[in-house]
């Protein structure tokens, strides 16, 4: 058994399954995001992300991204879905997905989900001493109302001292663990990181964290590793 002072945790497809986020969140965010758009387009915090936008779509252009000049919402949208489209890991792109599933939240139209074994992992990890940390593709924001409006079980949000994202830099780069365990002010041997993704274990790893690998159903398959797997979280 591993007993790491931190245990970080990405969500899609390890606290949460991803049929959750493809089949619900994600439609749930792609068809409100003109209206959300056209009702916040003013807001200074819509406009931030518009240039942040703007930024990337420079480099997408060359990709076939649709041209995004900042000033036409049907411009915007048509970039936004290119994204969503990819997949794409953008921050702005993250943050307005999190406002409009903040406002879905609160109005009870979305309620998350977990698998079975976390609420009693959290309570357990808490009663050995243990930091729990979320660093995921989602904004903050998007993290905090997933774990405190889960269905059935309510708020767990109580139980995570540290939340990260994409701004702290991308998952499968190592340098983004080092900075994690910088902002913690703890040892990177002393943080364990359970994810789905071999390719963002591989990084942590690399950065001098302990890996486990989560096999929960409706996961990809992932390519051959030695990094320890779990298939619940009453095994670390």
């Amino acid at each position: 058994m591993d007993l790491s002072r931190v245990v970080l945790l990405d969500i899609e497809g390890t606290t949460t399954p991803i049929s959750f986020v493809y089949d619900v969140l994600f439609p749930y965010a792609r068809e409100r995001l003109e209206p959300f758009l056209r009702t916040h387009w003013d807001d200074q915090e819509t406009q931030a992300e518009l240039l942040q936008l703007r930024e990337e779509n420079v480099g997408d252009v060359a990709q076939g991204a649709p041209v995004l000049d900042g000033t036409t919402l049907e411009h915007t949208v048509a970039y936004l879905n290119w994204l969503i489209d990819r997949d794409r890991k953008s921050t702005p792109l993250k943050s307005l997905q999190g406002r409009i599933w903040q406002a879905g939240f609160a109005a009870g139209e979305l309620k998350s989900q977990v698998f079975p074994d976390v609420p009693a992992a959290f309570a357990n990890w808490r009663k050995q001493g243990r930091k729990i940390g979320i660093y995921s593709s989602a904004s903050v924001l998007a993290q905090q109302q997933m774990f405190e409006h889960v269905d059935g079980v309510g708020d767990l949000s109580g139980f995570i001292s540290y939340w990260f994202d994409t701004r702290v830099g991308a998952k499968r780069d190592s340098a983004s663990y080092k900075r994690i365990a910088v902002e913690l002010k703890e040892r990177p041997e002393d943080l364990l990181f359970i994810s789905d993704v071999t390719a963002e274990l591989d990084a942590a790893r690399e950065a001098g964290l302990h890996t486990r690998l989560a096999l929960r159903p409706g996961n990809a398959e992932q390519p051959p590793s030695d990094h320890k797997t779990i298939k619940s979280f009453d095994e670390v």
